[in-house]
């Protein structure tokens, strides 16, 4: 097997903030795995690495250079994804882009999307994606609701000064459409985020919040919270890996699973189905990726309630072309490759 590494500046369309930080630049930067055998057969993979869990690119770059390629194959890819599995460390986005990658010339190699590669279906015209909305200004809010129109759901990030203006700015643009709450561990006590709840329960309109609290909090906290919240509340940063399907179903309502979080598409497969089996509710989320990594998570959203997949419609430079969302509906149609994860880089064609 052979391995390269190809490093890309995402270039984001508009700033982007979020309760815990903001970006410095206007650029993502990830990588892009390119696994190839002797045949020629190409498995893409993707690395969207968040300094909210202490990894990078460069990080995630040194620990694929130790890799020894001679345990991978995409014939025995069940082998190999557990052998990248027991590999000790943390970086779970490297991880997550080199299983990714081995998946996608598995599939490849049986002549199969991998939704069905992997037991699933992909229904057209059926999954539906929500759309972010920044923390910003009212004015930019109004700006960016407008311009996401064609999208049934919306995302609003939360978690600072000035929510409630923000809420209302985009409720002046788009006073009945449903919208998902995210506040990146914004609120700091359990009194506070019960409040903001309770605020945001009074919209009528709104399906849930994501990770009101910081996720150190202590599970007496979430327990309280969880028990008179009158919105589900999603874990985020509070749930990384199957391992913590328990505490989660303990704390919350449902979990936001993540490619880059749980170390790629498998891994996410079973914590989709261990969370489920617990009775959470399910979405499947994302960074600011390119489309390989959402055109990886599409192919699971017959196995969640929930999709968060815009990563790639918050960038300008998408180097690889797959899955489309228009009007927040996910598509395979316009798909260039027929199998694996349906991705092919934009410059061949």
């Amino acid at each position: 097997m052979n391995l390269s590494l190809h490093h890309h500046d995402l270039s984001l369309a508009d700033a982007w903030r979020i309760a815990r930080r903001s970006r410095t630049s206007n650029a993502a930067k990830v990588f892009i795995v390119e696994l190839s055998d002797d045949s020629g057969l190409v498995g893409w993979g993707e690395s969207s690495p968040s300094s909210r869990y202490n990894e990078s690119t460069q990080s995630g770059s040194i620990f694929l250079q130790d890799i020894d390629l001679g345990r991978l194959s995409f014939a025995n890819w069940a082998e190999s994804l557990a052998w990248i599995d027991g590999l000790p460390n943390g970086e779970h986005s490297a991880r997550c882009a080199l299983s990714v990658a081995i998946l996608d010339g598995a599939a490849k190699l049986g002549g199969q999307p991998l939704h069905r590669f992997l037991g699933l279906g992909f229904a057209e015209r059926r999954h539906v994606t929500s759309f972010s909305i920044g923390i910003s200004t009212p004015e930019i809010i109004r700006k960016k609701v407008l311009a996401a129109n064609d999208f049934p759901i919306l995302k609003l990030k939360v978690g600072s000064p000035g929510d409630r203006e923000r809420l209302a700015a985009l409720r002046e643009v788009a006073a009945t459409k449903p919208v998902r709450v995210d506040a990146n561990e914004g609120w700091k006590t359990k009194e506070e985020a019960l409040r903001m709840i309770e605020w945001l329960a009074a919209d009528g309109k709104i399906e849930f919040v994501e990770q009101p609290m910081p996720a150190a909090q202590p599970v007496a906290d979430w327990r309280w919270l969880k028990a008179r919240s009158p919105l589900p509340i999603f874990a985020d940063e509070a749930f990384r890996s199957p391992d913590d399907v328990a505490h989660c179903a303990e704390c919350f309502h449902g979990v936001n699973v993540k490619l880059v979080k749980v170390g790629g598409v498998h891994r996410a497969l079973a914590a989709l189905k261990s969370a489920s089996s617990a009775g959470l509710k399910t979405m499947l989320g994302c960074m600011v990726e390119t489309s390989v990594l959402i055109s990886a998570g599409a192919h699971l959203a017959e196995a969640c309630d929930f999709l968060d997949l815009d990563g790639n419609l918050l960038i300008t430079n998408d180097p690889f072309h797959g899955v489309s969302a228009k009007h927040g509906v996910l598509s395979f149609a316009d798909a260039r490759e027929p199998c694996g994860l349906r991705v092919c880089p934009r410059e061949l064609h």
